[in-house]
């Protein structure tokens, strides 16, 4: 999918439409591979006020020219000419609203080589309500594993830091009893005036109930 044609024709709609439709194993948690395609995953992207989103160039589609494991995943560009903007994909995680869930997220980022520069992090949220713009992510470095109790989970660290493909983890205790549905959002932020592509596999997440 492109830009954001999909989100014009109600694949936001969607989402929420399908909240209350699903449901995750308690014994086995939440593992996509994306073998069978997007399935119910939801493309967005967000760039700072001083430039409108409709000007900003990025792709969200499933991918067979790299895979951590079977033959497909997830490929995600986006333009560097504006030195700003971050591009993902959001998913609905069904937990348990009557325990306290400990939950670990781990993600494989494909980077094409090794760079001293950092010109994509890698963003990743969990949380009660899908993010909407760039300041719904962490803040650069953070991880929500060295944090006391934060109202989402995730992490912002550097990719290109190995050629190939990283694993990236974060740790998150729910604070809202009361929610009966996550949101999984993963995807790359630009930090250098370059486009790139990344590639993202094997996403994990363990709920400890």
């Amino acid at each position: 999918m492109h830009r954001r044609e999909a989100l014009r024709t109600g694949a936001i709609a969607g989402v929420a439409a399908l909240a209350g439709c699903f449901s995750v194993p308690d014994d086995d948690g939440f593992h996509e591979s994306f073998e069978d395609g997007m399935g119910d995953w939801t493309p967005d992207a967000a760039i700072g006020p001083e430039v409108d989103v409709d000007e900003f160039e990025w792709t969200v589609e499933v991918d067979d020219a790299q895979a951590a494991g079977g033959e497909r995943s997830l490929r995600i560009w986006n333009e560097g000419d504006y030195d700003d903007g971050v591009t993902w994909a959001v998913h609905p995680i069904a937990i348990d609203p009557a325990q306290a869930n400990e939950i670990e997220v781990s993600v494989q980022f494909w980077s094409e080589s090794e760079s001293f520069n950092t010109i994509r992090d890698a963003v990743v949220r969990l949380g009660p309500e899908p993010p909407e713009t760039e300041a719904d992510f962490p803040d650069p470095g953070v991880n929500t594993a060295a944090l006391d109790e934060t109202p989402y989970g995730g992490l912002r660290e550097p990719l290109w830091l190995a050629d190939g493909w990283r694993e990236y983890a974060f740790e998150w205790t729910t604070p809202d009893r009361s929610a009966e549905t996550l949101y999984l959002a993963v995807g790359t932020s630009v930090i250098w005036e370059a486009d790139a592509t990344h590639f993202v596999d094997d996403i994990t997440v363990d709920t400890d109930e």
